[in-house]
């Protein structure tokens, strides 16, 4: 784990630009049960993280159609809640970071880290600009 410290502003990165932040297992679910479409980040301190995937988020929400609503879990810190979104990912294995685009519950689209690391924060956006404007 973490210190709190440390990832304060990693997690600033995605709070201050709306998202989020879950913390447990009953966070997650409340937030798994809205209506409408939901961006889950499982956000980390790895440097595909800060490089990559949350400039990627935050840029994909310059798009005309955008999730209703934006949360985030944060890996080797909220463990509980990290686990309870990983198990709304299923088939997809554990990754960190990670993005999944749910629709009324249902898992529509997946970024895995293999789909984020080596990318470009632009080309991520894109992908997920995609997705919103075909489930959004």
């Amino acid at each position: 784990m973490y210190p709190p410290e440390l990832v304060k502003p990693m997690r600033e990165d995605l709070t201050n630009i709306g998202f989020s932040e879950l913390f447990t297992e009953e966070d997650v679910k409340q937030a798994m049960q809205k209506e409408g479409t939901t961006l889950v980040v499982v956000n980390s301190v790895c440097g595909c993280a800060a490089a990559n995937a949350r400039p990627g988020a935050r840029m994909s929400l310059q798009n005309a159609k955008t999730p209703d609503n934006l949360v985030t879990v944060f890996a080797g810190v909220d463990r509980e809640a990290v686990d309870a979104a990983r198990a709304q990912m299923v088939p997809f294995p554990p990754s960190s970071p990670s993005m999944a685009l749910f629709k009324n519950g249902e898992l529509v689209h997946m970024l895995e880290r293999h789909h984020i690391e080596g990318r470009p924060a632009d080309m991520i956006a894109e992908n997920l600009k995609g997705a919103f404007d075909e489930h959004c």
